[in-house]
């Protein structure tokens, strides 16, 4: 009987499901019908595919051909179908053996001559066969796909007279060298130092209680103060992922046409998107969904530089994706889930003028307006915001103590991170509220003392938390035991904004 069946992967945001290619020849008029929800690129397969195998050499049956895409209800898009298509074609009319087809599954994109291409987003599909155990044929041009996974079973294809010469088990294909190491721990790029950042003590110490536990960080400052130096250096203190994370961030970044390096697969993403962002951008979606800065920043750091000039509504769609850790796209076609968990970083002036002292030029009106464009709720999600003031007169000529450098903050939270892990198997960030009570070690009378203190600053519950979190933070980086009240005065310390605000309502 004319039939086969190849297999091969869909696109489906980060996941790869299944997709059997199923070829059909039968007697008739000559047609090509290609059934099983197939977008326009897809639809287009047929064209490729025929000139394909008619200048590779093989023989194009002249019959009725149905091609079938199952399961039927997965929209499929793109010219990833093009190599199962064709492999369907020569099995089906027995030009290539069946038999060679089980267990394998193909992927790629066709040129007129037969050459296989490049296909984009295939690192979900090289995951999903290593978790099956398949057997997964690729186009040469994505072998650094396959060398991040480092997966043995991938063979790499260039063409399709090669291709049906490995199928008739006549030549071999090109696969991995598992053996290779294909990645640095070192960092071999020259990365920022802390210690070209003069002075901002207060807020040297705030980035490294925010990069040792994982917490989102707003500084406020007039301009030219530092706060664009001090968010590019949060990447020289972060630790490097470990490689189930790493391999989470290469997939969404393979979604979304980015490639990720190798000698850059262990290291943090840092995303930060101008203030003219659309709220898509950001979050993610489009009529084919693709993930956002939140989701390219997963695991890594979001920075959103002059926070208040981004338009209100477009903020706010970040606040669900700060709490859950992930960003669902919902379309008439699919339900998508982008995991987001990213630490943000904001800067912002204090004033529309850019200064709230003896330079202001704005009435206090005019900057309650301008902070009113960050929402009470989106503010909320911070656990410290901090004031990186100017510097004193003399600080840039005086000679002083060289600064810390941004090794020695990195071993510091490490270490705290190290010490997080173990004790709870997540960062003091994610921690939630009856996780706090049973790994913070507050005595009694300092949750009273921080409940006071959360209702005279007119502080909400979920700020309760958040400062428990940070002086956690700040009792690990101290390596003590146990969360103490000078901990919660440090972390009380780093409310700016809402010490801003109170100011400004005690003017009205």
């Amino acid at each position: 009987m004319a039939i086969a069946c190849v297999h091969t992967r869909a696109s489906c945001g980060v996941e790869a499901p299944a997709v059997t290619v199923e070829v059909h020849l039968s007697n008739g008029l000559p047609a090509f019908n290609l059934v099983g929800l197939p977008e326009a690129s897809v639809k287009e397969a047929r064209e490729r595919v025929r000139s394909a195998l008619i200048n590779a050499g093989f023989e194009f049956p002249m019959r009725r051909i149905t091609v079938n895409l199952a399961p039927a209800d997965l929209p499929k898009q793109g010219g990833r179908y093009d190599l199962p298509i064709a492999v369907g074609i020569l099995a089906a009319s027995e030009q290539i053996p069946a038999s060679s087809l089980q267990q394998t599954e193909f992927v790629g994109e066709l040129a007129l001559s037969g050459e296989i291409r490049y296909c984009q987003g295939l690192l979900p599909a090289i995951i999903a066969s290593q978790r099956e155990d398949k057997t997964l044929i690729l186009p040469l041009d994505n072998r650094h796909d396959a060398e991040l996974v480092g997966y043995s079973k991938v063979f790499f294809g260039s063409h399709l007279q090669t291709l049906a010469a490995f199928l008739h088990g006549q030549n071999q294909l090109p696969g991995l060298d598992i053996q290779t190491q294909w990645h640095r721990d070192d960092n071999t790029e020259t990365e920022p130092c802390l210690s070209d950042v003069i002075g901002q003590y207060q807020a040297k110490q705030a980035l490294e209680i925010a990069a040792a536990g994982g917490h989102n960080l707003l500084m406020l400052g007039p301009p030219g103060t530092g706060k664009t130096m001090l968010a590019s250096r949060m990447m020289s203190i972060l630790p490097q992922l470990n490689y189930q994370e790493a391999l989470e961030v290469a997939a969404i970044h393979s979604v979304a046409g980015i490639d990720i390096k190798p000698q850059h697969f262990l290291k943090r993403p840092f995303r930060a998107p101008h203030h003219t962002s659309s709220s898509i951008s950001l979050v993610g979606g489009g009529s084919i969904p693709k993930p956002g800065e939140i989701s390219l920043a997963h695991r890594g750091v979001l920075f959103l530089d002059e926070v208040a000039e981004f338009p209100r509504k477009v903020l706010d769609c970040l606040r669900e994706p700060m709490e859950t850790g992930e960003v669902v796209i919902s379309r008439a076609a699919a339900k998508l889930t982008f995991l987001s968990r990213f630490q943000l970083i904001a800067a912002m002036n204090p004033s529309p003028s850019g200064d709230i002292d003896a330079n202001n030029r704005s009435t206090p009106d005019q900057v309650q307006r301008y902070l009113s464009r960050l929402s009470g709720p989106f503010l909320d999600r911070f656990d410290l915001t901090i004031e990186v003031p100017k510097l004193p007169a003399g600080t840039l000529t005086q000679q002083t103590a060289p600064s810390e450098k941004s090794q020695e903050i990195a071993k510091r939270v490490k270490q705290a991170r190290e010490t997080q892990f173990a004790r709870a198997g997540i960062l003091n960030s994610e921690l939630s509220g009856k996780q706090l009570g049973h790994y913070s070690g507050l005595k009694q009378e300092d949750l009273v003392f921080l409940e006071q203190s959360v209702v005279k600053l007119g502080l909400s519950v979920r700020s309760f938390h958040r400062i428990q979190r940070v002086a956690r933070t700040i009792a690990d980086l101290e390596q003590s035991r146990n969360t103490e009240r000078r901990h919660l005065a440090q972390a009380l310390g780093y409310r700016a904004m809402d010490r801003l605000l109170a100011r400004l309502n005690l003017q009205f």
